[in-house]
């Protein structure tokens, strides 16, 4: 269960970071941002005087690289979600954008191959599905987007991607 907590976590956070700086962010990142640290107040009775000593204890998560690689795995989740979103609210550039960087992930992972976990190579069919359906989404906002009206593209992608999942026996 904690692995698949921080997996979690992973995902929240670099969608979070990617929503702010368009990019990803680093494990080495995430880890500085699991540091915790907390002071501890010992009384000590001293005859002469009364004085607090502050200790600091600190406490820290590591986020595994194969934790890491599974967060954002899991992420391109998210970023198609926000292509197919943006195509509804009428934004247009988003899903180029996404293209791109689902692209780039898609490529690093494929470097990574069947080398890694066994866990990454399952994810990595879901994330191909993930830049599949943003890349259909860019070829139909530039082969029809003059044709279809704005508020009309999310009907058209919503039902093309409810057609893909059928064809990949997915619910």
């Amino acid at each position: 269960a904690v692995f698949a907590g921080l997996q979690e976590y992973v995902e929240a956070v670099s969608f979070q970071y990617f929503i702010k700086t368009r990019s990803l962010i680093s494990v080495e990142e995430i880890n500085k941002q699991l540091i915790f640290t907390a002071e501890d107040k010992e009384e000590t009775t001293n005859m002469i005087s009364n004085s607090h000593d502050k200790q600091a204890h600190v406490w820290s998560l590591k986020v595994t690289p194969v934790d890491y690689l599974l967060g954002v795995a899991d992420l391109t989740g998210e970023l198609m979600r926000l292509c197919i979103s943006s195509v509804g609210n009428g934004d247009i550039d988003t899903p180029f954008e996404l293209s791109q960087f689902l692209r780039q992930i898609y490529d690093g992972f494929t470097f990574i191959g069947n080398t890694g976990p066994y866990e990454v190579s399952k994810k990595l069919y879901t994330l191909k599905q993930s830049l599949a359906k943003v890349e259909n989404a860019c070829y139909t906002l530039k082969v029809r987007g003059s044709e279809i009206p704005k508020h009309m593209l999310a009907d058209v992608f919503s039902t093309k991607t409810e057609l893909i999942d059928q064809e990949e026996g997915l619910p």
